[in-house]
Order: C-alpha cells, then sequence, then structure tokens
C-alpha cells in the first residue's frame, strides 16, 4: 500500500453544551487484541456497569453508588483465519446469581469465524434465553476488534522484515460496507484502484 502525503482539514464535530444535567449510570466497553507467543490472538472485551447511587436489587440486596453492576470479560483465541478456537468468560459482577450459568453455552461458538454471519451465528448458539443480553453485545463488537487487531499487525510485521505487501486477490471485507469504504469513492480508489469501479 504506497503512502500517501495528504493534509486533511479536520472537522470539529463537536456535541453542543449540554442542558443542566449530572451523572447517573456509566457503562464502559473495552476492546483489545493480543498477539500470543503461539501464534494465535486474543481478542478480549471487558464490560462494566456503575450507577452513582446506591440501589436495591429484589432479593439480592442493596449495591452501593459506584460498585458494579455488570462486570463482565469474554476471551476469544482466533486464529489468522478468524476462526474461534478458544472462549473464556467471567462474570465477576453480575445483578442476579442466576446470571452465572450465562456462559455455559458459550463454547459452542468454537470453531465459528469473526467474519460474514457473525451476529447469525452467536444467536442460533447463544441466543434468546439461552444466552446473555450483554454478553452478545459484547461478542458483535469483538469482529471487528479482530479486524483491527490481526491484519494491521500482520502488515507490520511483513514491513519489519522488509517484505513486499501482499496484493488482494478479493475486495476486503470492509470495502464496500460503510460511506467512505464505498467501492465508487475516493478511498477505494486511493488505496485499492483494483477494485475501484464507478457508479454509472
Amino acid at each position: 500500500m504506497r503512502a500517501l502525503n495528504l493534509k486533511f482539514k479536520r472537522l470539529t464535530l463537536a456535541l453542543p453544551p449540554p442542558s443542566p444535567r449530572k451523572l447517573s449510570h456509566t457503562r464502559t466497553v473495552i476492546y483489545s487484541g493480543y498477539l500470543r507467543e503461539d501464534g494465535l490472538w486474543d481478542i478480549e472485551a471487558a464490560l462494566k456497569d456503575i450507577k452513582t447511587y446506591a440501589i436495591v436489587i429484589p432479593s439480592q440486596g442493596p449495591r452501593e453508588a459506584g460498585e458494579p453492576i455488570h462486570g463482565l470479560s469474554i476471551r476469544l483465541t482466533v486464529d489468522d483465519q478468524f476462526i474461534i478456537r478458544d472462549v473464556l468468560t467471567d462474570m465477576a459482577f453480575i445483578p442476579h446469581p442466576e446470571c452465572s450459568q450465562a456462559p455455559q453455552g458459550m463454547h459452542k461458538l468454537i470453531g465459528c469465524t469473526l467474519g460474514s454471519g457473525w451476529r447469525k451465528a452467536i444467536d442460533a448458539h447463544i441466543g434468546g434465553v439461552a444466552g446473555c443480553t450483554h454478553l452478545r453485545e459484547m461478542l458483535f463488537n469483538m469482529a471487528t476488534a479482530a479486524y483491527q487487531t490481526i491484519p494491521s499487525a500482520r502488515h507490520f510485521e511483513r514491513q519489519q522484515a522488509g517484505l513486499p505487501d501482499q496484493i488482494p486477490t478479493t475486495p476486503p471485507p470492509h470495502v464496500g460496507k460503510c460511506m467512505s469504504w464505498a467501492f465508487d469513492g475516493p478511498v477505494v480508489q486511493r488505496y485499492y484502484p483494483m477494485f475501484f469501479r464507478k457508479q454509472p
């Protein structure tokens, strides 16, 4: 991929000042990608829900302000083809004791691919009452995190080794899936001219 020396005008898209308000709830979700020594990849997601006030969960008792309502983690181990080799789940903070049973079906995702059909695979194996809403929400975006992690890291390795860029023979999965990466757009024309096509 050739380097481009382009100057971009930064667009200011700041939100307007809010109405007077106070914080009530914060959900934090963090995705991380790791290259393992064995050549596989760990894609991890961590979710935390906290409130700024104490609440009482029926039959469970009080939760103090700042104490997590949810504290969930998922680790997917995948290969270079985005095929899941292993799944680990931790539910350190849950609102109901029954929630602890939600990860029981997560192993069914082993062998699935983080790519086309990923959301259907999640729904097929752990959809509805067979799983946890929040774990599914985390899993949805783990495919994107894997895609942000693996190709870039492998490309960097090739650069460091002085190897030439690999020329794709088919459009990368993100092409045609977003406004900037439209097949007839300037970004595709710059980065993947072999796949650029003008609309009539």
